[in-house]
């Protein structure tokens, strides 16, 4: 009956220690925001503080491969996540919202082949991940095309 009673009391204990865990935790955690540009041709991450205005990280697929043709690849973005994660990790960062942007406009509105491998690089990465935003501009009433009236000769 002792034991029984020892064992309730050390059970509430850890849970009690696993709350102020989890509170300290969040009280310990520096948000950050990762803006990733996925075009068909490159793939670009910018990790900045909350507000935006202090970049802490930069990473593309051109930094990482030698190759123009693979700049976009999955494993360019993924390396250069990995890259751009461990730079802000070691300037306090430990999570972030994740705003993902095509090019937009009269250009390609899905991101590219990069941002899907940035996104599961970034959470590989040790960093904690709240929200994810699709942030590309899309035209209500779109500027003109280029290619002129009759259009791009091929």
């Amino acid at each position: 009956m002792a034991e029984e009673k020892e064992a309730e009391k050390k059970s509430e204990a850890s849970a009690a220690t696993e709350e102020e865990k989890v509170i300290r935790r969040r009280k310990e955690e520096r948000w950050g925001v990762a803006n990733i540009y996925s075009s068909k041709n490159d793939t670009i991450i910018t990790i900045t503080d909350i507000s935006g205005a202090e970049t802490v990280a930069v990473g593309s697929g051109g930094m990482i491969v030698k190759a123009d043709r693979e700049e976009g690849s999955p494993y360019a973005a993924m390396q250069a996540a990995f890259k751009a994660a461990s730079k802000a990790r070691e300037r306090g960062i430990t999570a972030v919202h994740i705003k993902i942007r095509a090019p937009g406009g009269h250009g390609n509105k899905t991101p590219g082949p990069g941002a899907q491998a940035v996104v599961r690089a970034l959470a590989r990465s040790g960093l904690r991940i709240g929200r994810i935003e699709d942030v590309t501009p899309i035209p209500t009433d779109t500027t003109k095309r280029p290619g002129g009236r009759r259009g791009r000769r091929v």
